[in-house]
């Protein structure tokens, strides 16, 4: 994990602030890199970014209140694992913030964004690689949002996909999870390039209510 993440120390810049450390170990989440339940490592992680303790301390403190992290007296800090009812929040929160994105005309750079996580996601399909897939699929939906033109709503999304890529981990067989939604993606692709934002707004509603079907169901015991 010190060597994985010493590639991200260039990210720091000179001045090793928290913050900094916080995006970075939040990316790491989203990129599916820290499992749920897993205890950080304070040593190692601090090791591997070039960090002090009291920094990466700081950073743990952040994402404890971004709801990613568990700090566990006498124990450490884990990473958590969203509830059941954390999903259906997650994805009230996800209807209003992408509900708005999809009624607004994009610009070539969203699109460009958009169009390049569909692509990775089909690749990464066609590999059998699911955890990249997912990883894809947060993207795009980043990009999805990002067509908001607010950078407050795209440090709130990035928020909410590092805590709903913990999510992901609940589901026993990724495949089955991840690929109907590389065509879906697809097809909402083609309904915002068409210019036809009510078509793509119908079509997302009904997109997230499947995903958060099969979040829920997944939660439920003795399926």
């Amino acid at each position: 994990m010190a060597a994985d993440l010493s590639q991200d120390r260039p990210r720091l810049g000179r001045s090793s602030t928290a913050e900094r450390v916080a995006d970075i170990l939040r990316d790491r989440i989203s990129a599916g890199f820290f499992q749920p339940g897993q205890r950080l490592s304070e040593e190692t992680i601090s090791e591997g970014l070039g960090v002090s303790r009291n920094t990466l301390r700081e950073a743990f403190r952040l994402l404890g209140h971004e709801r990613l992290l568990d700090h566990k007296l006498n124990r450490g800090v884990f990473v958590r694992l969203p509830s059941a009812e954390d999903v259906a929040d997650l994805y009230r929160v996800r209807r209003v913030l992408e509900g708005a994105a999809v009624r607004r005309k994009p610009d070539k750079q969203a699109l460009k964004g958009l169009k390049e996580a569909v692509l990775d996601a089909e690749r990464a399909a066609a590999q059998d690689d699911w955890q990249g897939v997912g990883t894809a699929n947060i993207r795009f939906h980043q990009a999805l949002v990002s067509l908001n033109d607010s950078p407050r709503i795209d440090e709130s999304m990035r928020q909410l996909l590092a805590e709903l890529r913990l999510v992901f981990h609940v589901m026993e067989n990724p495949r089955a999870f991840h690929e109907p939604f590389v065509d879906r993606n697809r097809t909402l692709l083609g309904l915002i390039e068409a210019g036809e934002p009510e078509q793509a707004a119908a079509y997302l509603d009904d997109y997230l209510d499947h995903a958060e079907r099969l979040l829920i169901h997944a939660y439920e015991p003795n399926r």
